[in-house]
């Protein structure tokens, strides 16, 4: 999934949540004004900067735990592959977008709760507010449910004879963790048995543990140098990909093999030509000096070994299955093209 679809699946829930929230807010401030009730009765109406502020500090929080919780799958996916009989996609290998967040948006998120919690010591009457205790009920609700999931599906496996992977009991407790502590944090808000030094033990839990899961991260999927280096393999093993097309492509057009790459691309093929990273030209190879060939080399310099997960998984197509996984250093990979029965309509030199 691209991060546009990421994004678009994650900011488009949140507003709408966030619209349902303010209308809730608006009909129930409404209907107060309209009812004759004392007004000693009535709790602190929501100010804007009040409304803002739980606005933002519980909307930064929610993607806060999404992204802690990519991160940690995705690092547990790494760490511990599942292992199947065939072909199966575990979703992106990258850190980069989850860690990027976290370092982002946690002090964000910090500083937020520093001015709500300071508001609540001038006035511990803000702390009845309507949006901070309707976001705290939802924050419990959505918490416990989780807890609760998360238990039913450990039993499930269990009376259904399922193994309990490394993989999946690491990711049960990474939801029952966070989902607990959320629990735990927002019920003792609740209950006003907050007070400033709970707080500041809670703000280091929370930063021991987002910052102990990207030195993981980074400790199990590589520095942000490796990541680098792994994207420009990437990049290259896609370029190939695609000289591989357009060589099948001439090849079904002509009837031969190409001689070279700049037979192609001036034969009006949309070719890759250099290595992005080294700037040096990729090499394609025609094993014979026989044209009538159907097989050929591609070649890179690569610098990182693949592994056989998700980013280089076999490809399925019409001539059968091209495995793509590579050695660090300069390879070959090993195509060819399914021999065509009609002649050649034209051979150089003819």
């Amino acid at each position: 999934m691209s991060n546009y679809m990421f994004l678009i699946r994650l900011i488009v829930p949140f507003v709408i949540f966030i619209s349902i929230i303010f209308i809730i807010v608006v009909l129930i401030n409404y209907n107060r004004k309209t009812n004759n009730m004392d007004p000693n009765q009535i709790k602190p109406k929501v100010n804007a900067k009040d409304f803002f502020l739980n606005l933002g500090a519980f909307g930064i929080l929610y993607t806060l735990v999404g992204n802690l919780l990519g991160l940690l799958f995705t690092v547990i996916n790494t760490a511990y592959p599942k292992i199947t009989n065939g072909y199966n996609y575990y979703g992106s290998s990258s850190i980069s977008w989850p860690v990027a967040t976290l370092v982002v948006l946690l002090p964000i998120f910090i500083i937020l709760m520093y001015f709500l919690e300071r508001s609540y010591r001038v006035d511990p009457d803000m702390q009845n507010t309507l949006i901070h205790r309707g976001f705290t009920y939802i924050t419990l609700f959505v918490s416990g449910c989780i807890i609760a999931g998360d238990l039913v599906t450990v039993v499930f496996y269990f009376i259904d004879g399922r193994e309990l992977t490394t993989g999946f009991l690491l990711k049960v407790l990474a939801l029952l963790v966070v989902s607990s502590g959320l629990f735990i944090y927002f019920i003792s808000d609740l209950r006003k048995k907050l007070t400033r030094t709970y707080r500041i033990v809670w703000r280091v839990i929370a930063g021991v543990i987002v910052i102990g899961s990207i030195i993981w991260g980074f400790s199990v999927l590589g520095s942000p140098r490796t990541q680098r280096l792994i994207k420009y393999d990437e990049q290259k093993v896609s370029d190939l990909q695609n000289l591989n097309n357009q060589v099948r492509s001439f090849y079904s057009s002509k009837g031969f093999l190409p001689s070279t790459i700049e037979e192609m691309a001036n034969g009006n093929y949309y070719v890759i030509k250099l290595d992005s990273q080294t700037q040096k030209p990729y090499e394609y190879v025609v094993k014979t000096d026989d044209q009538t060939d159907t097989t050929y080399n591609l070649c890179a310099e690569f610098n990182k070994d693949s592994k056989d997960d998700n980013t280089n998984m076999p490809i399925y197509d019409n001539y059968g299955i091209s495995s793509w996984i590579h050695p660090a250093g300069h390879y070959c990979f090993n195509e060819s093209v399914r021999p065509n029965n009609n002649p050649p309509k034209s051979m150089p030199g003819v």
